[in-house]
């Protein structure tokens, strides 16, 4: 579905973005994970990668540096001759009240979440309109649609993430790249391991489908966007909640 293709997945060295970046793998397009964190995850998810047939290689960055990421995006085309998709999930958590939280903890989480994708939507943008094709997806939240308490700045930055998906996808349409956001809503991750067990089982009261969603959920329909399959879908906000939005 993606042979040929090269995807760029910010934070992809575990959780969502490691599930989208071997899930694009197995689609058979080639991977650039940037992570900030462990490099000992981001070996692990590229031996994965390398793993399935295609060609991989991780790079550390702060995706909230607006100039290291200029330089790094320049690297990866150069290292990989071409670019196709970016996926702007790299993302991290600070959740307190409002009234306790610090102006760090707002900024930190506003930094990578919201200024990261922009820094890198401004960057591989550019490339991806010279081409005239490409895709972009960036990975929001239902918290970014209905807020959720103790995430003033988690919320606020997935919401501004939705406005800088539609603003994008009107400016990008003509040359041919789409913009599309994923909301997903709990995820089996790492994060959600960590909730005490009564508020796992008040959650998933709110939840339809009664369950936790899967990595591969979002991986799924993020393959989908990238490939020819949703040329005529842009500006659009997928929500992947088990129905707790409804």
């Amino acid at each position: 579905m993606l042979t040929g293709k090269t995807a760029l997945v910010t934070g992809g060295a575990k959780g969502i973005g490691r599930a989208i970046a071997l899930k694009i793998a197995e689609a058979h397009g080639n991977v650039a994970i940037i992570y900030r964190g462990s490099q000992k995850n981001a070996e692990a998810t590229i031996a994965e990668l390398l793993a399935l047939g295609v060609q991989a290689k991780s790079y550390q960055c702060d995706v909230s540096d607006f100039n290291a990421t200029k330089e790094l995006v320049a690297q990866i085309i150069k290292d990989f001759g071409d670019l196709d998709i970016l996926v702007n999930n790299a993302g991290i958590t600070n959740d307190k009240l409002l009234i306790a939280m610090k102006e760090e903890d707002f900024d930190s989480v506003i930094n990578t979440n919201l200024k990261g994708a922009f820094n890198m939507t401004k960057h591989v943008g550019a490339y991806l309109l010279k081409q005239r094709k490409g895709r972009i997806i960036n990975i929001s939240s239902v918290s970014g649609l209905m807020g959720n308490v103790g995430q003033c700045n988690y919320a606020a930055a997935k919401a501004g993430l939705i406005g800088l998906t539609k603003s994008a996808a009107k400016e990008m349409a003509l040359r041919g790249v789409t913009c599309n956001a994923i909301a997903p809503g709990f995820i089996d991750t790492d994060m959600t391991k960590e909730l005490k067990p009564e508020i796992k089982t008040e959650i998933l009261k709110q939840i339809p489908l009664k369950r936790l969603g899967q990595v591969e959920d979002i991986a799924n329909l993020c393959v989908y966007l990238s490939s020819d399959l949703s040329g005529y879908i842009t500006g659009e906000v997928i929500k992947v909640d088990g129905g707790l939005y409804i």
